[in-house]
């Protein structure tokens, strides 16, 4: 249990919050961009236990949430090809996108799969040459290597009929896009563990140089967030903005670079489309034209009609910080778990459903 139990050690934290407390003087609002972040707060009752100085804001760090629904709607239209095999993570097969969701699909006739990696759908590609089998490719920086990966195994095996529908999502672009919005003042900013153990922390310096905002890395243990939480109170006491990086056992400040040559080799950035911010200049990864014929987009035709969004649902507001679950007139009512109306409630990851599981019940 190394490295577990030491990072939630009762008597630490509270050393650590009474140290927080005593220089804590400035109101501040604080950021966890990551969605797994946000639960292990609410899991662990942090915010509770935090002085009143400061707030904490949930950000966009959930990849199936900030997938927007003409994006969803793509995965859907492909499912409607002959011949043709989705491949997806649990989590996006239950998204709703404007008309339908990957589930409904399915159970109207389509050839979905949900797999664990991106071998799994090499695996279903190699034991169905005469279809196509296409891998629904979300998440941030984490999982790109290994979508990256798959193309170029796929390449070197000869296997024809494996494709990607790349969209992937990079973080530092979309934090740019929220700050310069100006609809919530920020102070400071948790940065997601996961994402910068793949691209490292020098991507954030912009935001302490540029935006003058407070920066750490913090891992997902309850001291490792209340030791992110101490080094941005500090910072912004002193008044002295940087990135610190307070997961040093997961995260160099240089990244993986064998994940980032695989990145760069397969992807190159693009614009990307956000649920509740729209397109974003840079913030996505694009198949390079050398891999061009594992890209899904252009080797299919799709046509999935005119994106909506369900109404009432307010998802996109509070993956920006602008609004919290509590505030959605659906939330807890017609909006459940069982009964997801936005993809903040169907995701493990998602603000909704964590409120919903951890937050109070009024």
């Amino acid at each position: 249990m190394k490295y577990v139990e030491e990072y939630r050690d009762p008597e630490l934290g509270n050393k650590l919050l009474e140290k927080i407390r005593q220089y804590s003087h400035k109101h501040i609002k604080l950021m966890e961009f990551c969605g797994g972040h946000t639960v292990a707060i609410f899991k662990h009752g942090l915010r509770q236990l935090l002085p009143s100085t400061i707030e904490m804001l949930s950000g966009p760090g959930c990849p199936v949430c900030v997938t927007a629904n003409a994006d969803l709607d793509k995965a859907m239209a492909l499912a409607k090809i002959p011949n043709v095999i989705i491949t997806s993570f649990g989590d996006m097969v239950r998204v709703p996108g404007s008309y339908s969701s990957l589930q409904q699909s399915k159970a109207e006739g389509a050839d979905i799969r949900i797999v664990y990696s991106t071998q799994d759908a090499l695996v279903i590609a190699r034991e169905n040459p005469s279809k196509a089998v296409v891998f629904i490719g979300i998440g941030f920086e984490t999982t790109a290597p290994t979508v990256a990966a798959s193309i170029l195994q796929a390449e070197q095996e000869k296997i024809k009929n494996y494709y990607v529908l790349s969209l992937h999502k990079t973080c530092p672009p979309i934090m740019k896009a929220i700050l310069d919005r100006g609809e919530v003042k920020i102070n400071g900013i948790i940065y997601p563990g996961h994402v910068s153990a793949i691209i490292g922390s020098k991507p954030y310096q912009f935001i302490a140089d540029d935006y003058h905002i407070a920066g750490a890395i913090a891992g997902f243990e309850p001291i490792d967030l209340i030791h992110a939480v101490d080094s941005l109170v500090e910072q912004i006491e002193h008044d002295h903005p940087m990135v610190e990086n307070t997961y040093r056992r997961g995260v160099k400040d240089e990244g993986n670079l064998p994940a980032l040559r695989l990145m760069d080799t397969v992807f190159e950035a693009g614009e990307a489309n956000w649920r509740g911010m729209g397109m974003v200049p840079g913030s996505g990864l694009s198949i390079k034209e050398k891999y061009a014929k594992y890209d899904a987009e252009k080797n299919f035709e799709i046509k999935p009609g005119p994106a909506k969004e369900p109404k009432g649902c307010i998802c996109g507001a509070v993956l920006r910080g602008v609004s919290t679950p509590e505030q959605c007139k659906l939330f807890r009512k017609t909006c459940t778990p069982e009964h997801p109306v936005g993809p903040c409630m169907v995701s493990a990851e998602g603000s909704c459903a964590t409120y919903y599981q951890y937050g109070e019940k009024k």
